[in-house]
């Protein structure tokens, strides 16, 4: 079991990893106003992997998988990152940041239900009511600033939801190929492999929708962030944490990711920030923090 200095660092580091996610979904939003979604998520996963097959040789002294292990790690590829940024992105640009972020804030709930399901960790009283706290926290956090009305927006909602199923099997499924391998090089492969399934949709929108002189320095700013940050060391930090803090526990803290979306779209766009919203805040911290007791004897259900 690991030490508590141990999950108390992990916990630490996914708050971190939120935080910059949160940010993400700003920064992505803007910069699909000027660039094709899925050809600039190709272009920012392909170069965390070329970035993060470098620092697997680092750290590693190789970049290799074992035969018997390149089929599951593809298949978690294709529909953690793949499949993933082929719905998400592309629906980020047809419905509002706020439903986007309250979908994915269910994000959590699906990993549970998976994880439990395939046996790679158990379902706790306690994980369920910290997860439907949080829930109903992140629900405030969206719903009091920009409601719930989905006229207009039902299909980026509905590829919104179906991506953040995809997240949750990559979550869950995930966590089995840990026990063989580092969290470095499952994250390396997993976002190489997901570079295929963006690769026909990005070629499609590189030859129709692009163009360069939408291309500013601003843009090189966010790419590097959403590169570095977001996508190659977070993902890695990811799978750090769901090793040491199982992957329920882990994704509870998703809940985190609309709030700090909402907070920093306030102070970076100009959106107002009201009472409701920091209400809203508290109740997600309250639910991870009951998520962590075992205030219903933390046995299974």
């Amino acid at each position: 079991m690991p030490s508590t200095r141990a999950r108390h660092l992990a916990e630490l580091a996914i708050l971190l990893v939120m935080l910059a996610w949160g940010a993400n979904v700003v920064v992505v939003k803007a910069v699909i106003a000027d660039l094709p979604p899925v050809l600039f998520a190709f272009v920012r996963f392909g170069a965390a992997f070329l970035i993060l097959l470098g620092v697997l040789r680092w750290r590693e002294g190789s970049v290799g998988l074992p035969k018997e292990d390149i089929l599951p790690l593809l298949l978690l590829g294709l529909a953690g990152f793949g499949l993933y940024q082929d719905l998400w992105a592309t629906a980020l640009g047809r419905t509002t940041a706020s439903n986007s972020a309250l979908i994915t804030a269910a994000t959590p709930v699906s990993t549970m239900l998976i994880a439990a399901a395939i046996g790679s960790d158990t379902l706790s009283r306690t994980k369920v009511l910290g997860a439907s706290i949080s829930f109903a926290g992140a629900v405030a956090v969206v719903g009091v600033t920009h409601g719930f009305g989905f006229t207009g927006a039902s299909a980026g909602d509905l590829m919104t939801f179906v991506a953040t199923i995809c997240w949750a099997c990559y979550v869950s499924f995930g966590a089995p190929v840990l026990r063989r391998h580092s969290p470095l090089r499952t994250a390396t492969w997993a976002i190489g492999f997901g570079c295929l399934g963006m690769l026909p949709i990005a070629a499609w929108q590189l030859t129709t929708s692009f163009d360069i002189s939408h291309v500013h320095a601003s843009t090189i700013g966010f790419f590097l962030f959403c590169t570095v940050l977001a996508a190659a060391a977070a993902n890695v930090v990811m799978f750090e944490a769901v090793k040491v803090l199982g992957p329920s526990r882990t994704m509870l803290f998703q809940f985190l990711v609309p709030a700090f979306a909402v907070i920093m779209a306030g102070l970076f766009l100009g959106e107002s920030i009201v009472v409701g919203q920091l209400i809203g805040g508290v109740v997600i911290v309250v639910g991870i923090l009951v998520s962590r007791t075992r205030i219903l004897d933390g046995r299974p259900i």
